[in-house]
């Protein structure tokens, strides 16, 4: 008797360790899944917009808003967040990105270069709302929240 006694001990432990083990994973799964549906909604949370006020006599109205994503992309290629029907912009022109609350802009190396407020970009550089940042014939104002 006190080995089946023993036995079921054992059982009745080894089935709560499971379950144990079952409730930590599970609490663990739905912790991360909050966490990352609240950094999705911190992403989509608006940090501004871009807005175009001289097309260059592109196909591109003027007026135009593009949303600021914390890392915004600009260029001719499809995979950039601002995508510019330009052959004067770069496949990817220049990247606009949010660090340290500061959005900062920088040339990727494009061939005719980018401006900042009519100057030429020398390296990344701070931007404020107001700015203007000159992107081949495209011409996109900063709009900050």
């Amino acid at each position: 008797m006190t080995t089946e006694l023993l036995l079921f001990i054992l059982r009745i432990a080894g089935g709560l360790i499971l379950l144990s083990f079952v409730l930590v994973l599970f609490l663990t799964i739905r912790r991360d899944m909050r966490l990352a549906a609240a950094q999705v909604a911190a992403q989509r949370q608006g940090h501004g917009r871009l807005v175009v006020t001289d097309s260059g006599g592109l196909p591109v109205a003027v007026e135009t808003g593009y949303p600021l994503l914390p890392v915004t992309t600009i260029g001719r290629a499809p995979t950039n967040t601002i995508q510019l029907p330009d052959t004067f912009a770069s496949s990817h022109h220049a990247l606009l990105a949010l660090r340290n609350g500061q959005w900062w802009l920088e040339d990727r190396e494009s061939r005719n270069g980018t401006l900042l407020n009519g100057q030429p970009l020398g390296g990344p550089t701070v931007v404020s709302g107001g700015d203007v940042i000159g992107v081949g014939r495209v011409a996109l104002r900063v709009e900050l929240d």
